[in-house]
């Protein structure tokens, strides 16, 4: 008998759940691109699993470093460490200033 497996998004639910208004798949989200070096915020869209970075990070934000196919190389500072994360373009949101 083996360990339950836990997977990816195991106990994610109330993380990942989108409000009434936000409920519905904007396209805008699929086509919007990135500059590098530019600043984004991560709010993973959890109709799409391609390309989601784990839910540790949501609402965190990063650094665009590059591209890698239609992702995008994300740089977070994870406490004293920088991680670079490969994140498709519907889980990220420009940061306004």
């Amino acid at each position: 008998m083996g360990w339950k497996s836990h997977g990816f998004r195991h106990r994610s639910g109330r993380k990942l759940r989108k409000r009434v208004r936000e409920r519905g798949i904007r396209i805008r989200r699929f086509l919007q691109t990135f500059e590098i070096g530019q600043r984004v915020h991560i709010d993973i869209e959890p109709a799409s699993q391609k390309g989601m970075p784990h839910p540790r990070f949501q609402g965190r934000t990063g650094i665009v470093r590059g591209q890698r196919g239609k992702a995008y190389l994300v740089e977070i500072r994870d406490g004293g460490k920088i991680k670079t994360l490969i994140v498709r373009p519907e889980h990220l949101k420009p940061q306004i200033i």
